[in-house]
């Protein structure tokens, strides 16, 4: 592995318009923080409205040409970035550790969680089909053909500065799609980083822009409102992505929006607790708690909540909390003092309405942007952070009696993206499952992210799904021709 200033100094700090690296239009930078010390890493060209519509028009330019390319050679391109991914694993990872502070060793996971989106789109570019048909009456033929929608704008989160663009990047390389992408401005290292490695794996001029930015709609509104880009796909808020809906609404562009969650976990009076409280760790402990599939409410059976209380506080008062390339480390730090004070506020409102620490409960001591994993226990329904995403390593607990109730609480949320149920009864298992309102179910397990599942939620949680066999129809429109015989 390289050293920390070797990762730095070797990521490029520039947009990549048309296939070059250039500076912002005025010559502006934005600083990259070291959430683990407040520390400037780099800077990094800071895109002005002027360099949006130069990406776009790159993007433009390259359509057609890349449209046409043949699938095989999309695919190739998608698989040597996979395996180039995979080779510079150590590098990458210490690079996301230190613009967005997780652990190096969860980094390393998410950089094989994103090259593996490139692996199996890599896969899917050769499979996209189309239909052939008699019409009813006989008199003639019905051709479906799958087409690429065009280009694509690209919004992607901090949390996940790897894996949320390829997610997104590799089912628009499959199906034919040039791109702007625009990474959030705390954490756009990993994704300059990526167009790197992708043009080295072949991928043409034009087809991946990246914009760096502070100022987010300033630079992606006229884009959205452009009417050149067919398409829109946005990670993030909830908040943000109804603006975007409205921006898109105008041009009529095909929108995917992987929003907030307010994810339930269920833990029923018969559930293994040892799978439990492994699931319970991993759904609230990922990525810090900073996951949009965070278990962000904890509903346990009265019946075994002095004990699954007792042993997920015992799992979160053993983490290690400390900076993420420290050996050890479990728990990095939160993304800013934003967030970190957000945490704060969230917590304070629960204790206030009755909510009693376990453990933790209060922002870290020193530099940079610490809060302890927290369990809390009979935090009411009306605390603030039932309702909210807490995005933080805040595990808050909360008791029911009957399966009703629970099913009840779990759905009482605006959000449906994920939940989590444990429980050894196949009939309540499948009953329950059902009853949730959610996109994605974690069946006695703590996570459910896969390349080959398809990934995102409903009511305010977001439109369309990312990833598996469905993943690349966001990028794909339908065209039908009616043949004379």
């Amino acid at each position: 592995m390289s050293s920390e200033r070797e990762v730095v100094e070797a990521c490029p700090t520039e947009l990549f318009i048309g296939g070059k690296w250039v500076a912002a239009d005025g010559g502006e930078t934005l600083a990259v923080e070291d959430p683990a010390t407040g520390a400037t890493l780099c800077d990094v060209a800071d895109a002005s409205p002027a360099d949006g519509k130069a990406a776009l028009d790159a993007a433009v330019a390259a359509q057609a040409e890349w449209a046409a390319t043949p699938p095989r050679e999309r695919g190739e391109i998608l698989r040597r970035t996979y395996e180039l991914m995979t080779e510079r694993a150590d590098d990458l990872a210490l690079l996301m550790t230190l613009e967005m502070g997780k652990p190096v060793a969860e980094s390393k996971g998410e950089i094989a969680y994103a090259a593996e989106f490139f692996r199996w789109f890599a896969e899917e570019a050769v499979r996209i089909e189309g239909g052939y048909q008699i019409a009813p009456n006989g008199s003639g033929r019905f051709l479906l053909m799958r087409q690429p929608v065009g280009p694509c704008l690209l919004i992607t989160p901090w949390n996940f500065p790897a894996a949320m663009g390829a997610r997104k990047i590799g089912p628009a390389v499959a199906a034919g799609c040039t791109m702007v992408i625009k990474p959030a401005a705390q954490t756009p290292l990993s994704m300059l980083k990526l167009a790197e490695l992708m043009t080295e794996a072949g991928l043409p001029a034009g087809v991946l822009n990246v914009v760096t930015t502070n100022d987010a709609g300033g630079v992606m509104e006229p884009l959205i409102r452009d009417g050149r880009a067919r398409k829109l796909s946005f990670t993030g808020s909830t908040s943000v992505g109804r603006k975007l809906i409205e921006q898109a609404a105008d041009q009529v562009l095909r929108t995917s929006m992987e929003l907030g969650g307010n994810a339930p976990l269920l833990v029923f009076e018969d559930a293994d607790l040892d799978k439990a409280v492994d699931g319970a760790m991993l759904a609230k402990m990922r990525n810090g708690g900073e996951a949009c599939t965070s278990a962000n409410r904890i509903y346990v059976h009265s019946a075994v909540m002095e004990e699954f209380s007792s042993r997920l506080t015992e799992r979160m008062t053993a983490l290690k909390v400390g900076r993420g390339t420290e050996a050890g480390v479990d728990v990095g730090p939160l993304i800013d003092g934003k967030q970190r004070d957000k945490v704060a506020d969230l917590v304070a409102d629960a204790i206030a309405q009755g909510a009693r620490p376990l453990t933790g409960g209060s922002v870290a001591e020193g530099n940079g942007y610490f809060f302890q994993p927290t369990v809390l226990a009979d935090v009411p329904v009306t605390a603030r952070l039932q309702k909210e995403e807490i995005f933080g390593p805040v595990a808050p607990l909360t008791a029911f009696e009957t399966e009703d109730e629970a099913v009840r609480m779990a759905n009482d949320t605006e959000f449906g993206l994920v939940s989590y149920l444990f429980t050894k009864d196949l009939s309540r298992a499948l009953r329950v499952s059902e009853r949730l309102e959610a996109g994605m179910i974690g069946l006695n397990q703590g996570i459910v992210s896969n390349p080959a599942a398809p990934f995102g939620g409903v009511k305010q949680s977001g439109l369309g799904r990312e990833g598996g066999t469905v993943g690349i129809d966001e990028y794909l429109e339908l065209k039908y021709v009616a043949v004379s015989l």
